[in-house]
């Protein structure tokens, strides 16, 4: 049964436990209508499987222009209040990709790792992952954090890149990046982030591990 929450002190805790992910799609015939976008919904599919931990998702779908992609992270982190926002095109060396110039303008720290993290695993599959410029930053503010990552545009690469490559048994081969997300939002103060181990085990040290009675 749903319950309305009319107490704002309760809602803000419902709230605080509750993961809010901004998904942006930056691509300029996209956002034109020139085709249909796959982006967000690749992201909103495997987020869909394997977050096991309450969560709302917030889309943005816009042109390769950097002011805009700036303001667009700003809204999404200071006034819309994402833990976690994902992007998604714009990472290549042409002159209209310039999705990491935004994202790095409006970081607080960078994350270096996450960039490495997702080139090692595309380089599995082709050269040309060493022409991605993908990176990874913190945005903070007085009260609030969020990490901010760039990923591929492809919906395979998606999947590989946040769930990470396994062999025929079923082994990992190279670990995705989304197992060290859920530690990093609890170092950034935000909600607890359970996933489903089949398809992406979160990895946190025993002392950070959620108590269960």
């Amino acid at each position: 049964m749903s319950q309305t929450i009319t107490d704002p002190t309760q809602l803000r805790a419902e709230q605080a436990h509750t993961l809010r992910i901004g998904l942006v799609s930056i691509s300029d015939r996209a956002s034109s209508g020139t085709y249909q976008d796959l982006g967000i919904p690749a992201l909103n599919e495997w987020l869909s499987d394997c977050l096991q931990s309450p969560h709302e998702i917030i889309t943005r779908l816009i042109p390769d222009e950097r002011m805009q992609i700036e303001q667009t992270l700003i809204n999404l982190v200071d006034n819309l209040h994402c833990h976690l926002v994902l992007t998604t095109g714009g990472t290549g060396p042409s002159r209209r990709d310039v999705t990491p110039e935004a994202t790095l303008a409006v970081a607080t720290k960078e994350m270096p790792g996450f960039g490495e993290q997702m080139r090692q695993i595309s380089l599995r599959f082709v050269p040309t992952a060493i022409l991605s410029r993908q990176v990874a930053v913190i945005r903070e503010t007085t009260d609030h954090a969020a990490l901010i990552l760039n990923l591929p545009g492809q919906p395979k690469s998606i999947k590989e890149t946040l769930e990470g490559l396994r062999d025929e048994a079923g082994n990992s081969v190279v670990p995705g990046i989304f197992a060290a997300i859920p530690y990093c939002i609890d170092l950034i103060g935000g909600p607890y982030i359970e996933t489903d181990p089949s398809i992406c085990k979160a990895f946190r040290p025993k002392s950070a591990l959620k108590k269960t009675t």
